[in-house]
């Protein structure tokens, strides 16, 4: 190739990348700021590490705790937050605009609550707002992104929920937290299968490794919160699982979906009962002390004699209030208003959620 040519090529070139490089420069850009707490003292944290993972995008909060990412594209990210002696913090984060994360609350690595509640401070004190912020937008159902259909002889489905629910999920490694993906629990396999939004692929992250998690229910628009059995005790042995924590507080109220598959009972030959086997699931309910979990008691005198010195105030608030002790809403009734009697009482949900 004589000079000639090569010289309108060179100038083709430059042209492509300082064009290249204007649309960079031209592209809109996003803040992203916080503020980082500790959920002990209430203190501001200094010195944490916030980066957008795959980029050079960072910052360290200062003196009174705040950060600000500066001239971030828009985009999809996770954000990671890390500093010594604390709980690591993970969230994705979609920038299409400026964004305010508000307040981040991060609890000394380790840190155990003294109080008897069924949920440790950590995961309560997730930014459940943020939660409410967007609600998924998936179409199909079981057969999204390759989980095959339910067998042609099995009736139903092993989801504690079929809905994915935007949540925020505590691991027990590192107490790390994730935040920004929609989930769903698998009864059956105790894993939790994650999506981000907007994707159409997901991910399964076993039981075992998580901690608790609370998410924003679709249909009902509340927080719901699931703790682990390994962390409570049933006559002396942890249980494989997720309890819903209905009530927390000085004696927390809890329950747990069992399913089980009923199989067909049809007679070929008088062509009656069912065809398919069912998968049925029901609600167990269980209230902890010293996180041991015991069950409700079906009979009346049992039930009221778990409130210890309060008893006969129970079944009196029972009486007047007309409250059969057949009704689970009624048991959470019950519990909210004991657990009310002591101080840092904070109701978790307004009423019983029946699905």
């Amino acid at each position: 190739m004589n000079k000639s040519v090569l010289i309108p090529v060179r100038l083709l070139l430059l042209s492509l990348v300082l064009s290249s490089a204007m649309e960079i420069a031209n592209a809109q850009q996003y803040t992203i700021k916080g503020t980082l707490r500790n959920g002990v003292n209430d203190e501001f944290i200094s010195g944490a590490v916030i980066t957008l993972r795959e980029t050079a995008f960072s910052d360290i909060s200062n003196t009174v705790g705040a950060f600000t990412i500066e001239k971030v594209f828009e985009g999809k990210f996770v954000m990671n937050i890390q500093i010594n002696g604390f709980q690591s913090y993970k969230s994705q984060i979609t920038v299409n605009e400026n964004v305010n994360l508000g307040i981040i609350t991060l609890f000394p690595y380790g840190y155990e609550d003294g109080s008897g509640e069924a949920l440790q401070k950590t995961i309560r004190a997730t930014n459940v707002a943020e939660l409410f912020s967007k609600r998924p937008n998936f179409i199909g159902g079981n057969s999204v992104f390759g989980i095959p259909p339910d067998p042609k002889r099995l009736i139903g489905n092993f989801y504690l929920d079929t809905k994915w629910n935007k949540a925020s999920i505590l691991l027990y490694k590192d107490d790390e937290i994730i935040e920004g993906y929609f989930v769903r629990y698998n009864i059956n396999s105790n894993n939790f299968e994650l999506m981000a939004e907007d994707s159409d692929e997901a991910s399964a992250i076993p039981g075992l490794r998580v901690r608790n998690i609370v998410w924003v229910d679709s249909k009902h628009m509340v927080p719901r919160y699931f703790v682990n059995g390994m962390d409570l005790r049933d006559e002396g042995s942890p249980i494989a699982g997720f309890f819903e924590v209905l009530v927390d507080g000085k004696m927390p109220l809890v329950r747990r979906t069992v399913a089980t598959i009923k199989e067909s009972n049809y007679n070929t030959a008088l062509m009656v009962g069912n065809r398919n086997d069912e998968i049925i699931k029901r609600f167990v309910y269980y209230y902890i002390q010293d996180n041991n979990l015991f069950e409700i008691p079906n009979k009346k005198k049992k039930f009221f004699q778990i409130f210890g010195n309060k008893s006969e105030e129970m079944e009196a608030f029972t009486i007047e209030n007309n409250m059969s002790l057949r009704e689970p809403s009624n048991w959470f009734n019950l519990f909210t208003h004991f657990n009310s009697n002591f101080e840092g009482f904070e109701p978790l949900i307004p009423d019983l959620i029946d699905n």
